[in-house]
């Protein structure tokens, strides 16, 4: 019987400490990457806002080239969603949809994934003339997770780990935009 109560303390714990973590760790992260593109502002905004243009820079939707894609609305426009399955586990199933556009200026999206897991979280692109014929894009990823799951975000570099994958969809997209 002592055993018993022994493990129950232990396990007990082990699993009362990280949920008392959890209550005082960050819910929420955030990531941000950009690039410069020889080209004026306008075409790089033009070419930005539409969704399915995507296809041709993000490195989300190269990782499956047998993905199936539906789109609803009119891209380039607010509302206008894109959505992917696939069978790839790191693609996995979900949308996206344009929120709103700041002419010239910015997107935002709302990323509705599906599987592996469920979850909603926010992106944008912002362009800003460096000069005639240079612009400086961004893009960046808001997200969080909610709790007792925030624990993982102590042991996971969220920044790295979607900043690499912005920035190879940033040096794609100024590789299409130069060519």
């Amino acid at each position: 019987m002592k055993i018993v109560k022994w493990i129950l303390i232990v396990l007990g714990i082990i699993i009362v400490i990280p949920l008392t973590i959890a209550l005082f760790t960050a819910k929420e992260y955030s990531c941000e990457r950009e690039t410069t593109i020889n080209k004026p502002k306008q075409v790089v905004f033009d070419y930005i806002k539409y969704l399915k243009n995507q296809d041709n820079f993000s490195k989300w939707a190269m990782m499956d080239p047998k993905m199936k894609k539906e789109y609803r609305g009119t891209d380039g426009t607010v509302g206008f969603v894109s959505a992917w399955d696939s069978e790839e586990k790191n693609v996995g199933k979900g949308e996206q949809e344009i929120k709103k556009i700041v002419e010239g200026e910015r997107l935002d999206f709302e990323l509705r994934f599906l599987k592996p897991f469920e979850a909603t979280d926010y992106a944008y692109m912002t362009t800003e003339a460096v000069g005639e014929t240079q612009t400086k894009v961004k893009w960046g990823f808001n997200g969080k997770m909610i709790y007792p799951m925030n624990f993982m975000l102590l042991f996971m570099d969220m920044d790295a780990m979607l900043g690499s994958d912005l920035q190879t969809g940033l040096d794609n997209l100024k590789g299409v935009l130069e060519k």
